[in-house]
């Protein structure tokens, strides 16, 4: 194991931690080296620069599911990040694992998302498919070795190793990374092939608990369908059941719906709790290496939960991704992404001055760079940019901010 870096010096007092938990004072420490903070442990000071960073901030106006939403009450990428945090901090504590490095996990890991949400990303995977393609949890990577620029010494945000690897392989080992996971590797070795910290593992897990619990609240609140609907899930119902017991009397159910959603998620989260500590008793492992090395994932749902994730998955699926007021934005979304694409890559004058200036003249850096620049739009951002060079979007005018 590498020594670790003289730059991240331990903090002055560490929370009680599991010996399997990732320690900053045992950091691999940075790509450049830094001088230690006096108050901030090197984890800590990881999650600051996430949350001071450009990208986190355009979160705000990044679709979740619903484009360019004109509602004030639904999700978005920064409040979907925000949640997943809340979650896996809590997690983290119940476990002993560092809830620093937990939580600059979870607010990072959207951090490569394209506008339109999943539509805009399938435009960019389409158009880069001749370039080595487009991935977000990759593009994150990248917004953060390479991309934010907030250090006059170098570029990304020098975060920790283990943040970095954290990124890197929060849903298991990389065994063919792409180019972009693999140019971030070449710059730090991130041992792909192994499984990630448990702190990574929980922000993974706290990101699935997050959107089904908080894509059916807002399924619910558009009226794409009633409780009714999501009862044909057993595990929906059965909540839904418990909570119309213990408050007879409500008959509101907008008063109801985030109860409903609070038994969901306490139910979720004390059933990876218990699968995760019993997983944790038979691998018995030591150290954060241990955990590395187990050959399978130790935070995870039992089978039962795993079962009824996947149904609510599948009604979400069903009932709200493919609602056809959802479906209808999928292919004017798509296209604004697409048509922009295609105009800044024949003609990158056409980008922002500092981005026209800096473009690779040969492929696929060239169209790698273009990517980039689509991939940090906000929703609002790609739509004035599409009226500018191209003309009217083809998206309904209710959803232009």
């Amino acid at each position: 194991m590498p020594t670790p870096s003289p730059t991240c010096a331990p903090p002055a007092r560490l929370p009680d931690l599991a010996p399997y938990a990732s320690n900053p004072a045992a950091s691999r420490g940075r790509r450049y080296p830094q001088a230690a903070s006096t108050s901030r442990d090197a984890f800590q000071r990881d999650r600051d620069r996430i949350i001071h960073c450009s990208a986190f901030r355009r979160l705000r106006y990044k679709t979740q599911v619903f484009v360019a939403p004109d509602g004030d009450h639904f999700r978005v990428r920064l409040t979907h990040s925000l949640e997943v945090a809340q979650i896996a901090r809590t997690l983290a504590r119940a476990l002993g694992l560092n809830e620093d490095l937990t939580e600059a996990l979870a607010l990072a890991h959207d951090l490569g998302h394209p506008p339109f949400g999943h539509s805009g990303e399938d435009a960019l995977e389409a158009a880069m498919a001749p370039y080595g393609g487009f991935d977000h949890n990759a593009q994150t990577l990248r917004v953060v070795t390479k991309l934010e620029h907030r250090y006059p010494g170098f570029d990304g945000l020098n975060l920790c190793w283990e943040t970095l690897e954290g990124l890197a392989k929060h849903n298991g080992p990389v065994y063919a990374p792409g180019w972009a996971l693999a140019e971030t590797d070449a710059g730090h070795a991130l041992d792909l092939t192994t499984y990630a910290s448990l702190e990574a593992q929980v922000a993974a897990i706290a990101d699935d608990i997050a959107y089904d619990n908080h894509d059916l609240d807002d399924g619910l609140r558009a009226g794409l369908f009633s409780i009714e609907d999501a009862s044909s899930v057993g595990f929906t119902a059965t909540c839904w059941t418990a909570v119309t017991a213990r408050f007879p009397d409500v008959r509101s159910r907008r008063r109801l719906v985030p109860e409903l959603l609070r038994e969901q998620i306490g139910r979720m989260v004390d059933d990876l709790l218990t699968e995760s500590r019993a997983r944790l008793v038979v691998a018995a492992p030591r150290s954060v290496d241990d955990v590395r090395a187990a050959g399978r994932t130790l935070i995870g749902f039992s089978p039962a939960m795993v079962a009824a994730s996947r149904d609510l998955k599948a009604f979400l699926r069903a009932q709200m991704y493919a609602h056809p007021l959802v479906s209808a934005l999928r292919d004017p979304s798509q296209a604004v992404v697409t048509r922009l694409f295609a105009a800044y890559h024949a003609d990158p004058a056409l980008l922002p001055p500092e981005w026209a200036a800096s473009a690779p003249p040969d492929e696929p850096q060239r169209a790698r760079h273009i990517a980039d620049f689509l991939a940090g739009m906000t929703d609002r951002y790609a739509l004035r940019c599409h009226e500018a060079i191209i003309g009217p979007s083809p998206l309904p005018t209710h959803i232009h901010i």
